[in-house]
């Protein structure tokens, strides 16, 4: 769900793509002018014990704005990144990330991990990622 592919999200599913029902009206229960935080997605992923995956693509059908990503890289008032590049000052933090790279790239899932593993948030990991110039991707939710 890039910039470019805002208000055509679902395009990129094609138009066989169809909605779980009880994702989509639990979406919709939670979604507030056609936006959604990511923690939010992630909740009713775990409620409805579907992955985050699903949940993204039911986003995306729906046309709805993921916002306020965890890691802090999208979806803030400001237009720009919530989380600013900090290099790691937690000991290891930096080699468990550099052994988790796959194609030079951390994966969504990799980085909230870390952050559980070192008992640090996410938007710390993010931003060593940010000072390390290492990209975060995939997302869970398929933003990105």
């Amino acid at each position: 769900m890039t910039r470019e592919d805002e208000g055509h999200f679902s395009q990129k599913h094609g138009p066989d793509a169809r909605l779980e029902p009880a994702v989509k009206e639990k979406i919709e229960k939670k979604t507030r002018n056609g936006e959604i935080a990511c923690a939010v997605a992630f909740q009713i992923a775990e409620q409805l014990a579907v992955s985050p995956a699903e949940i993204g693509r039911a986003l995306d059908l729906m046309e709805t704005k993921l916002m306020k990503c965890q890691l802090g890289l999208f979806g803030y008032p400001s237009g720009e990144k919530a989380v600013k590049p900090k290099k790691p000052d937690v000991p290891g933090l930096m080699e468990a990330i550099e052994a988790a790279l796959v194609d030079g790239k951390l994966s969504c899932r990799d980085a909230w991990e870390i952050a559980r593993k070192f008992n640090v948030g996410k938007m710390t990991v993010s931003a060593a990622c940010d000072a390390l110039k290492i990209k975060i991707k995939p997302c869970q939710l398929g933003a990105f």
